[in-house]
């Protein structure tokens, strides 16, 4: 029986992992930092509570990096963004796998570049998506 709890419990940490670790074909296929932890998040966030949370939390700094992204491609004609881009990029990158390693571990992992508030006495909840899509 513990077996079969083992193994759930791992099929959990890789779907939670994936939602983190799929940002990374954004890399090579445009929007796909976004499409990717949206399709997994949407397809397995009613299985697994813990995929919901990881899905939003990676779908959250995603979002944002792109929006870092849109903004600092705005301001190469300052030439801050000539500077802020690779920076932004490598950013993501590091930030992206530390979390999958978190997460493969059953570790939960907040990003720290993401849109996040806090209300007065509520829990840090995600600005972009704080319910159902």
């Amino acid at each position: 029986m513990s077996g079969e709890t083992g193994e759930k419990q791992e099929q959990v940490n890789n779907w939670a992992m994936l939602c983190h670790l799929i940002a990374l074909s954004g890399l090579i296929i445009p929007t796909a930092n976004i499409l990717g932890p949206l399709v997994i998040w949407l397809l397995k966030k009613d299985e697994f509570p813990e995929v919901d949370q990881h899905g939003k939390e990676s779908l959250n700094f995603q979002i944002s990096i792109t929006i870092y992204l849109i903004i600092s491609s705005v301001l190469i004609l300052l030439l801050i963004g000539l500077l802020l881009i690779p920076v932004i990029s490598i950013a993501m990158i590091v930030f992206v796998i530390i979390a999958s390693l978190k997460t493969k571990e059953g570790i939960p992992y907040r990003y720290p570049l993401s849109n996040k508030t806090s209300g007065s006495g509520s829990p840090r909840r995600n600005i972009l998506l704080n319910g159902n899509i």
